[in-house]
């Protein structure tokens, strides 16, 4: 795997977007020791083995010369996700924020569970574990708010199937019981 991401070119940052996806940053910074790592909010506090190089918040690292823009989506009981944007290609990048596992993939109780969870509809969509730990509405709107205003062309995620085509209106049904 890591010939394919050197393939890609030289590794300057690593960036985990919320405090669940971490569990192979040690192996990460080992490999690539020169890159600046970013902590996004609460993982600092759960991996303090780990030496972060600095914070992301709402103003996007320099070296990133105005091609990624993220946003903090807080508010969240469960996570704080930081959600990206990728200029030129017009792609949103979310971690857990959004998810859709295709049924087949699951039985049993998983599947009823990931059914109830609404995360095997028809299109992606914003868990019910995740809306319901949304305590602070207010800053989730801001964020979801300053979102809607990137001028997305497609949205990926890591749990799901990517959205290709009219990202905009996408975004506004995944976020629209927030948001209304």
């Amino acid at each position: 795997m890591q010939s394919t991401v050197d393939a890609l070119g030289p590794v300057q940052h690593l960036v985990p977007p919320n405090t669940l996806h971490h569990l192979f940053l040690t192996e990460w910074v080992a490999a690539y020791p020169k890159a600046v790592l970013h902590a996004p909010p609460g993982l600092q506090i759960k991996r303090p083995d780990l030496a972060f190089d600095i914070d992301l918040v709402d103003a996007p690292h320099p070296d990133w010369g105005g091609e990624i823009d993220h946003l903090v989506i807080a508010g969240n009981r469960i996570t704080t996700e930081v959600a990206f944007f990728h200029r030129p290609s017009g792609t949103v990048l979310v971690a857990d924020l959004l998810q859709q596992i295709p049924e087949d993939r699951l039985s049993g109780w998983r599947a009823l569970v990931a059914r109830l969870d609404l995360m095997t509809g028809p299109e992606p969509s914003v868990p019910r574990k995740f809306r319901l730990a949304f305590t602070d509405r207010k800053a989730a709107r801001a964020a979801i708010t300053r979102m809607l205003q990137w001028p997305a062309e497609q949205v990926v995620m890591a749990h799901g199937t990517p959205v290709t085509y009219d990202a905009p209106a996408f975004l506004r049904r995944a976020f629209g019981w927030l948001i209304t």
